[in-house]
């Protein structure tokens, strides 16, 4: 089989990458460090297996961190290869590096004498698990719509995933509600758990809302007599791409030609306003469309672990 050369990002588009990287890890450390550690709140994951340590042996929770995911990473290079770790590698040390620190800062001595984590919200703990649970949730958006990874629990469903035939998000929920089940040790109260599976709700839920707002896209069909216009100014003017079809109106049996365009969304009032001063009276259709990939959207990425392993079954078969 004849392969197209691959081309790799940019150095901009890596360094703006890893720079969103930095920005998603400050904020969920933020959420997780400042808001839910202190408040003793699992929602979830290897931060939240952290905590659970950190409350019954005194373990910093930063140190835990690293050493679960490092050694999740380790039986992970073995069942996934190498190059679907390098970014989850990266943001494991960010994490863990930024969790110690926040936590060291955060640390004060007690009345008793005993080391405390300083509640910043004092004893409002429903208000912590929002907010925390918010920054997480915005903090883990922000890295995974960088092609990051936080690995963890996101290891053990992938690995998982590539034997048998389970859905990533069926996995990863298990592992969360498990989690955040175990955490009733910390107090044995029933409280602890109800503030995890909250927090765990708010964050996977604001997650999915900002990485589904920010790659939301349109499609537009435009049917005008003034096509070759409408299409050149979107192509010079708003740098997208236009297709034209070519129809026929069944009734009238005229030859018509249709623009088809794809844009994010926030672009469409452009388009609006490009099609009202060129041609008020033309036939417009808009539609949300669920994903677009190629040149000027999203990256098709093999981000699933089965379909690789398939691929590299049939090249290895040619």
């Amino acid at each position: 089989m004849n392969y197209k050369t691959i081309i790799g990002p940019s150095p901009w588009q890596l360094l703006r990458d890893y720079l969103q990287i930095l920005l998603g890890t400050v904020i969920y450390t933020i959420g997780y460090t400042i808001f839910l550690l202190p408040y003793k709140i699992v929602s979830g994951g290897v931060s939240g297996i952290s905590t659970m340590i950190y409350y019954m042996s005194g373990v910093p929770a930063g140190n835990t961190y690293l050493i679960v995911n490092v050694f999740l990473l380790l039986i992970a290079m073995r069942i996934l290869g190498w190059r679907y770790l390098i970014r989850t590698i990266i943001v494991t040390l960010l994490i863990s590096g930024a969790i110690d620190f926040m936590q060291v800062q955060l640390t004060e001595v007690a009345a008793d004498g005993t080391l405390v984590i300083r509640h910043i919200l004092g004893e409002q703990k429903f208000m912590a698990c929002v907010i925390g649970a918010f920054f997480e949730g915005l903090g883990l958006a922000i890295i995974f719509l960088a092609g990051g990874s936080t690995g963890g629990t996101d290891i053990i469903a992938s690995a998982i995933n590539k034997y048998w035939d389970i859905s990533l998000g069926r996995l990863l929920l298990m592992c969360d509600i498990i989690i955040i089940g175990f955490s009733y040790v910390i107090e044995h109260d029933i409280e602890t758990v109800v503030f995890g599976y909250l927090a765990m709700f708010i964050s996977t839920n604001f997650i999915d809302y900002i990485i589904n707002s920010a790659r939301q896209s349109v499609q537009f069909l435009i049917i005008s007599d003034c096509y070759q216009e409408i299409a050149h100014a979107v192509n010079t003017q708003l740098e997208r791409g236009v297709t034209v079809l070519y129809g026929e109106g069944f009734y009238s049996k005229e030859k018509q030609q249709v623009l088809l365009i794809l844009t994010k969304k926030h672009e469409s009032r452009n388009i609006f306003q490009l099609i009202k001063r060129l041609d008020p009276r033309a036939f417009v259709s808009m539609s949300n469309v669920e994903g677009v990939f190629g040149e000027g959207f999203d990256t098709i990425k093999k981000s699933n672990p089965k379909l690789r392993f398939r691929e590299k079954g049939l090249q290895n078969k040619d």
